[in-house]
């Protein structure tokens, strides 16, 4: 397994299969248009976040958004993982755990000390987070009124 920044055509792919992403990661809560996902992409890419990709014989397995972002109590800036997405025929092999590993030696390497990320209440992946030293900063509430 190879785990770079992709190529243009990889880059596509990964806008194209977005949507899946996110309904994924929102446990089927919200199921985005194309439009909507380049919305919320494209700004956080014109700030400098990237993708890296796990790939295998030039097939896209997975990727992981980059970035950073800032307290809003504090103003530091730390690095944050707006994405974590892996295609369903190759889940269950480690591919985000490397993709995680990965992206979190880039971000040291850019310098920050803190890494942050968002999962909805109930996402599987939120082990995988806790085992690699992830722990629950805040908390999110939400009531239907």
């Amino acid at each position: 397994m190879e785990i770079r920044k992709p190529k243009d055509w990889e880059f596509k792919k990964i806008l194209s299969l977005s949507p899946q992403a996110v309904y994924d990661g929102t446990l089927g809560n919200l199921k985005p248009s194309d439009e909507k996902v380049n919305q919320l992409i494209e700004p956080l890419l014109q700030k400098g976040s990237y993708y890296l990709i796990a790939t295998e014989n030039e097939i896209l397995m997975g990727w992981i958004l980059l970035g950073t972002s800032k307290d809003q109590f504090t103003d530091e800036k730390y690095g944050f993982i707006y994405e974590l997405f892996v295609l369903d025929e190759f889940r269950g092999n480690g591919i985000s755990k490397k993709l995680m590993e990965t992206g979190i030696e880039h971000l040291k390497k850019e310098g920050y000390s803190e890494v942050r990320l968002s999962a909805f209440a109930g996402n599987q992946a939120i082990k995988l987070y806790e085992k690699l030293g992830f722990y629950i900063r805040t908390v999110t509430m939400s009531m239907p009124i």
